[in-house]
């Protein structure tokens, strides 16, 4: 299948406002950042995990989308984007790149919240404060710290369906890659408690922003995406999961699905032969 083209900035500021538009239904529609998150991680699981199975989990409604969504073609170019991003991610996280500065590397759009404050005139600082709900003299333990939403979504996947992320009980390294990988993840679940030193926030006039995350996290966010692409790796060299099925269970038919998660015809894989 041939890589759609790379999202634009106008693209994503798309994807905010339809999500703000989902939020005015559904007050639980997370922001873009974590959509991104949960979005890598279902395309590291081994097995695929349907729509109607993930869409649920991400928007924590049972609405389907069409009852969501005000009007047709705006799902519409919501699916479209969100297919879109999927191609992107997967086409970054199965290049052979040696540097995460590669453009073909999987770049997360993430977002340095506390920078971007921070840069504010202190009375637009004080109102983008106020309308979030936090006490400006706290304001950087309340605002999420340098990628952790984005993590908290890749989580949030790892959490729904464990079994994807479980290596073979006799298969000791693809075990040790899945607990280096989802230790990396787990760190920058957590709060960024060290010093003010660099920012990933860019002004208009292209300056950097006011310092806001230490380094040491800057390199913990290296080390997450490349837990990523670990996790990619391990999840297509290991394959779809294998479902132990029951001997009482009743067998499938040829045209149905295998019961395994490969998406395949019964016949045309466990059925095979």
């Amino acid at each position: 299948m041939p890589v759609a083209s790379p999202l634009q900035p106008a693209d994503f500021d798309e994807l905010d406002a339809l999500l703000d538009g989902l939020r005015e239904r559904s007050p639980q529609v997370p922001q873009w950042e974590f959509c991104e998150g949960f979005m890598a991680a279902l395309v590291c699981c081994r097995s695929p995990i349907l729509p109607a199975e993930y869409w649920p989990v991400l928007l924590d409604s049972e609405d389907s989308l069409s009852t969501l969504f005000a009007d047709a073609a705006r799902q519409q170019r919501f699916e479209r984007l969100w297919g879109q991003r999927w191609q992107e991610i997967a086409a970054g996280l199965d290049a052979e790149v040696d540097s995460l500065d590669d453009e073909r590397a999987y770049c997360p759009q993430v977002l340095d919240v506390r920078g971007a404050i921070a840069a504010m005139p202190a009375d637009e600082r004080a109102q983008a404060l106020g309308q979030a709900g936090v006490d400006e003299a706290d304001a950087d333990p309340e605002l999420p710290a340098f990628a952790q939403v984005w993590a908290l979504g890749f989580m949030l996947a790892v959490e729904t369906w464990p079994d994807e992320w479980t290596a073979p009980a006799r298969d000791k390294e693809a075990a040790r890659w899945l607990e280096e990988a989802m230790a990396a993840l787990a760190d920058l679940c957590e709060d960024d408690e060290g010093p003010a030193e660099v920012s990933a926030f860019e002004t208009e006039d292209g300056q950097d922003g006011p310092p806001s995350m230490s380094s040491a996290r800057l390199e913990a966010f290296g080390e997450a995406v490349w837990a990523v692409y670990d996790l990619r790796q391990m999840g297509r060299t290991l394959g779809p999961r294998v479902v132990q099925v029951r001997r009482d269970a009743a067998a499938p038919g040829r045209n149905d699905l295998c019961p395994c998660g490969s998406g395949k015809k019964f016949k045309k894989c466990h059925g095979a032969g």
